[in-house]
């Protein structure tokens, strides 16, 4: 795995993990019943965005640092998820004329 495929990956786990993250314990104007004119009762009034990030960024990095495993000692491979055999056939290592 290439620095850039390795980037790749871990916005996209974080990017998932904020959407997860992100309507936690959300207090709302409808929820404190101080709505602002002009403005809709789920509007949030207590959001804490930047300890969600914060939360978001821990859990993102134990997760890229499990997939990162994964992937580099290929403890999953793309062949163990070919349950149709619909791959390509497997090519042997050069120098090994088995």
């Amino acid at each position: 795995m290439g620095i850039t495929s390795a980037l790749v990956l871990f916005a996209v786990i974080w990017s998932m993990t904020f959407l997860i993250v992100l309507p936690i314990r959300v207090k709302t104007q409808g929820d404190l019943g101080k709505i602002v004119p002009g403005t809709h009762a789920g509007a949030p009034e207590v959001h804490n965005l930047k300890k969600k990030a914060w939360i978001t960024t821990a859990i993102s990095l134990v997760l890229w640092a499990v997939i990162t495993f994964i992937i580099l000692f290929e403890v999953i491979t793309v062949r163990d998820l070919d349950w149709f055999n619909r791959g390509a056939p497997a090519v042997p290592a050069s120098g090994t004329d088995g």
